[in-house]
């Protein structure tokens, strides 16, 4: 579009000299190029803020593990439960923020502890891959809850508060840093078609630009819906300036027009998508032996399900999206697969054989591919389990438990074969160097170049943050 020379008079084709973005929209008329307007649109609306520092990791992995692990028999050995098992916990023992009486009783764990790798770390035979990645883990031992329930732990992990109604960590992670491939999303989500408790409030992105919202693909069936076009590119395009330029429309008669500048984001991420998320949905070109590492060959089709995901994981990271999550599949209804209130050994065993090798072959795989020194694999639930019962029997199983868990990291500059913070002698309450979930925020987000008092966005009068008021860097942690 050419303006006139006489930028002062109102003559047809000129623009006058207000150059914000308001009043741009305003003078723009229907016979502007929408296409690179909508383009333009895009990139403002889902620009990132940039690192605050130079940042040691570029890319992150969060193997969700819904429904809380339990610590004391996977990470937390504690030979004390076996020698006091069936006793009871005592008054002492009982904590208002566990499901607990004095009249409950320790149970020990039904598995092995091994010192794995050259650093020693203790694994449990519960996870044989892991075990052999040992020198590549770093596990918090001491990680503290706030409420002993699904939901409330989900959102806190993932948004930082227990009641919902802000982004998700991988939204502020967009949000900050952005995509390293503008033909794809920041934030993916590889789900196994559930939604876990706390909804998807998990992967929102709340107030921040609706272009930060998770992308959600699914193991089953078609990756994501409608990936493939029934029109030409032409057409497609012309249907785009349609709507951009309605939305612009819009949005310049709006009094914030950010939510519909991520609208029309999101349609030009969509748009581009096309020509990219098929082909790395697509693991069949991968060679036999690296689908095999992942266990793409397994005869249980949900550990075949999580293999597929782990896969794209890598595949999605190595093509520049910024942040990628895992979810479980859940094989028997349960929407919080690893919540074992019953039927401990048999279903943590199933949980294990469905993601120990993947998530291992994970971090396997981008280690050999020079990935892992920039990406962290997180893997987290968002609780523990107790290390007591109502009574010891065979089909038993452990409760919620928040006063002491276990996480880990791996890659991404945290130092690995290592073991951080200590519950007590029955796993049943941190006793040094507790963690919070802000504290992990903080410390990844400090390995992504950002600072979590400075990443911010004013909402409704105030500067929030992933972290809210709390978090620290736990540089204890750190390679």
């Amino acid at each position: 579009m050419q303006t006139s020379r006489h930028s002062s008079c109102h003559c047809t084709g000129s623009i006058a000299p207000d150059f914000s973005r308001r009043g741009f929209l305003q003078r723009t008329s229907a016979g502007f190029g929408w296409l690179a307007l909508s383009s333009l649109f895009a990139r403002m609306a889902s620009a990132a803020l940039g690192a605050h520092f130079a940042a040691k990791a570029k890319n992150i992995i969060f193997c969700f593990m819904d429904g809380g692990p339990s610590h004391v028999d996977t990470f937390d050995p504690k030979p004390m439960l076996k020698q006091h098992e069936g006793k009871a916990i005592g008054a002492s023992a009982v904590s208002k923020r566990a499901q607990a009486n004095a009249n409950r009783v320790w149970f020990g764990s039904p598995w092995e502890f091994k010192q794995r790798g050259q650093s020693g770390l203790w694994v449990s035979e519960l996870f044989p891959h892991l075990a052999k990645v040992a020198d590549h883990l770093c596990v918090v031992r001491s990680m503290v809850g706030e409420l002993p329930l699904h939901g409330q732990q989900n959102l806190l992990l993932h948004t930082g508060r227990i009641i919902g109604q802000a982004p998700s960590f991988g939204a502020w992670m967009s949000y900050g840093l952005g995509t390293e491939n503008h033909n794809l999303p920041g934030y993916v989500v590889l789900n196994n078609d559930w939604v876990p408790n706390g909804g998807l409030e998990n992967f929102s992105s709340s107030f921040l630009p609706a272009s930060h919202q998770a992308t959600m693909m699914r193991a089953k069936g078609v990756p994501v819906d409608n990936i493939t076009p029934t029109d030409s590119a032409a057409i497609q395009r012309r249907k785009l300036a349609l709507l951009a330029g309605q939305n612009t429309a819009f949005a310049a008669q709006s009094s914030d027009a950010q939510a519909i500048e991520g609208v029309i984001a999101n349609y030009e991420t969509a748009f581009l998508m096309q020509s990219t998320v098929p082909e790395l949905a697509d693991i069949s070109r991968e060679p036999e032996h690296i689908r095999k590492l992942y266990g793409l060959d397994s005869t249980d089709e949900h550990q075949r399900f999580y293999a597929m995901q782990a896969l794209r994981a890598r595949r999605l990271v190595e093509a520049g999206v910024r942040f990628v999550e895992i979810t479980c599949p859940s094989f028997d209804g349960n929407n919080s697969p690893w919540d074992q209130h019953g039927h401990l050994k048999r279903d943590h065993e199933k949980n294990a054989r469905i993601t120990d090798q993947s998530v291992a072959a994970l971090i396997t795989d981008l280690a050999q591919r020079g990935l892992l020194d920039d990406t962290i694999v997180l893997w987290a639930g968002e609780m523990g389990r107790t290390p007591h019962v109502s009574k010891i029997m065979d089909t038993g199983g452990r409760d919620h438990h928040v006063n002491g868990y276990s996480i880990f990291m791996a890659g991404g500059g945290f130092k690995g074969g290592t073991a951080f913070g200590e519950t007590d002698e029955f796993g049943n309450a941190v006793v040094s160097q507790p963690v919070n979930i802000h504290d992990i925020h903080a410390t990844i987000l400090h390995q992504m170049g950002l600072d979590h008092e400075k990443l911010t966005y004013r909402h409704g009068g105030r500067d929030w943050r992933l972290t809210d008021v709390h978090g620290q860097v736990i540089k204890e942690l750190l390679a």
